[in-house]
């Protein structure tokens, strides 16, 4: 049935249990800022959302990760000279 769809299936690997947590949240976080809030009217608008999302999860929104960087973004450069690091 995926297949009559245009779906490809791709299957975890045996020795990858953390493979589906990552999957499973992605598709938690697209539901619930996107779909949840989004009236889909046919399947070139939800392919339009979709690649808007996909654009704005990988490229805008901030990540907790190192230094916050965005995923598809190079790290920011470190401060090496005391003076430019803000004094409160």
């Amino acid at each position: 049935m995926l297949r009559d769809a245009g779906i490809e299936v791709v299957l975890s690997g045996v020795r990858m249990p953390r493979m589906n947590s990552f999957t499973e949240r992605w598709v938690q976080t697209c539901r619930r800022e996107l779909l949840d809030r989004t009236l889909i009217w046919n399947q070139h608008h939800l392919l339009h959302g979709l690649r808007e999302f996909e654009r704005f999860y990988n490229g805008h929104r901030p990540h907790q990760g190192i230094a916050n960087a965005r995923p598809l973004c190079p790290l920011p450069l470190p401060i090496t000279d005391p003076d430019q690091i803000a004094r409160v």
